[in-house]
């Protein structure tokens, strides 16, 4: 695992969830491409470490979210239910966290990472604080979109038919998700970092209706490869 240092050159994405959150610290990580995961930020070290012990086991709500695209709330880290994932909750108990929110990093139907939040001592979010948290979450997969996806695809993306495919994923990627074109092929390209493919391949399966965004198809799960 890729780890920035402290906050890290994204540091900022942290922050969000601190200023506007009752929370006491916050870890932002990636999947996808040639990594199997970056730490894009940690505001301390246990956020650092909530982070790296799901990453290192295999094992917490982390994988859960990414599989589910939904929210894990715990209220309480030393709660029975926490034995869901019987060798996190035995590893989190070494650390400060009491309590921990994990968002998934959604943008469009596309999960692209989580955000993992964590209180000292045990706590609930009000609905209004777990739809912020929500909220922030997407901004940040937004931002880490634009910030990762290249402008422009060299190799095959350069053949003009390539390039017609794409497009024309694009605008079908635009009308599943009621996006913007820019947020489509942002989309698109998100895709194809997180499953290590080229742009081309991901808009070919948009274009043969292998891959489906829109979120109330279960977005971005492929149908078949």
């Amino acid at each position: 695992m890729t780890a920035a240092p402290g906050y890290g050159p994204h540091g900022d994405l942290c922050v969000a969830f601190l200023q506007e959150l009752p929370i006491d610290g916050a870890a932002v990580s990636i999947f996808g491409g040639s990594a199997a995961e970056t730490l894009m930020c940690a505001s301390d070290t246990t956020a650092a470490r909530i982070d790296e012990l799901q990453y290192d086991l295999g094992d917490g709500p982390r994988w859960d979210v990414f599989r589910t695209h939904l929210p894990v709330v715990i209220p309480d880290l030393s709660a029975a239910g926490v034995r869901a994932w019987p060798a996190f909750a035995e590893a989190a108990a070494s650390t400060d966290a009491a309590a921990l929110f994990v968002f998934p990093l959604l943008a469009g139907g596309l999960v692209i990472g989580v955000a993992e939040l964590y209180c000292t001592s045990p706590r609930e979010f009000s609905p209004a604080q777990t739809s912020r948290a929500a909220q922030i979450a997407s901004r940040t997969a937004w931002t880490l979109l634009r910030g990762l996806m290249p402008d422009d695809e060299t190799g095959s993306a350069a053949i003009p038919l390539a390039r017609r495919e794409i497009h024309q994923a694009t605008g079908m990627v635009l009308v599943q998700t009621d996006s913007t074109p820019e947020e489509a092929l942002l989309l698109l390209r998100g895709h194809a970092f997180a499953s290590g493919r080229s742009l081309q391949d991901t808009a070919l399966d948009v274009v043969s209706r292998q891959l489906d965004f829109t979120p109330a198809a279960g977005a971005a799960d492929q149908g078949s490869q």
